[in-house]
């Protein structure tokens, strides 16, 4: 009935599509592995929800600026273009693929109007820049015969990194939260998992595609092996919250420091406020003593 949105997967490149990539690990193995990251998730999700804390008394200040319209426009029209090219190509089963989520999500937070869920969304989109990061680092384009295609497929990840980027110079609703800060990193991987494991091998599984490697591992995974989804568990889980991390100190030198870029005192005031005569929120000055000193305290 659906066989339109995945025939035309390219079954001849290697662990992309088909019987052999399903049958990689044995359906019973699969059920008790992910009946144990279930548990995992479930925790992580609860205890990310127990613990995630908003700003309060947000000043949710006209932020409609150009630069947010032109970056909807054009990632709307990315979004849009990779969305065509996988309808001709009978490939629209890619559309499940994490990184396109992502960009639905970023897409949300240009178009919504400021609120606290906007920024819940913004700091669980931090934590997922995993996706366009090991997208460039190890790209997977054979299947993209058109130059066009690939061409998407980069612009696309490259726009993901600068999104937040240009979210987090606006400012206000766009806060980031502490450094010391994990708790939203423990929920956005919770999430993660969730759609994984939930979501993408149950989808996976019936039309044998090897969605985001839910099915079988990459040729050139490090990792391969019985337990190779188990390692990836271990090994997104430390790379997504440290990704996370690591752009907040990017964001905050380049929008706080570097003489250049710098176009506010604190990472979470509003553009609108240049260097205002105030002093930094608790929150920003215990952010910028920790980037200081050298003081990383995780929670």
């Amino acid at each position: 009935m659906l066989e339109w949105a995945y025939d035309g997967v390219n079954s001849s490149i290697p662990r992309n599509r088909g019987p052999e990539c399903v049958e990689y690990l044995s359906l019973k193995y699969r059920f008790i592995e992910t009946i144990c990251v279930s548990m995992l998730t479930i925790y992580l999700i609860v205890k990310g929800l127990k613990s995630i804390t908003l700003p309060k008394n947000v000043k949710y200040v006209n932020q409609d600026r150009t630069g947010k319209k032109v970056l909807l426009i054009i990632m709307s029209m990315v979004l849009g273009c990779e969305i065509g090219f996988k309808i001709t190509s009978r490939t629209l089963v890619y559309i499940l693929n994490p990184c396109h989520i992502t960009t639905a999500i970023q897409l949300y937070l240009l178009a919504a109007k400021p609120s606290s869920m906007v920024t819940a969304l913004f700091r669980i989109q931090l934590n997922l820049m995993n996706g366009p990061v090991l997208a460039y680092l190890f790209p997977e384009t054979e299947s993209r015969k058109l130059f066009a295609d690939k061409a998407m497929y980069y612009l696309q990840h490259g726009l993901m990194l600068v999104i937040p980027y240009y979210l987090t110079r606006i400012g206000g609703v766009y806060s980031v939260e502490p450094l010391s800060d994990f708790s939203w990193s423990v929920l956005a991987y919770g999430c993660n998992l969730a759609y994984h494991w939930w979501i993408l091998q149950l989808a996976a599984l019936p039309v044998q595609v090897n969605l985001s490697h839910i099915l079988c591992p990459a040729m050139l995974d490090p990792f391969e092996g019985r337990f190779y989804r188990l390692c990836a568990v271990v090994h997104e889980g430390l790379l997504c919250p440290l990704l996370a991390k690591l752009l907040y100190l990017i964001f905050n030198y380049f929008l706080t420091v570097f003489p250049v870029t710098k176009v506010k005192s604190c990472i979470n005031h509003t553009i609108e406020h240049k260097f205002p005569q105030g002093e930094c929120s608790d929150e920003d000055s215990n952010s910028k003593e920790q980037l200081k000193n050298g003081d990383l305290h995780v929670e």
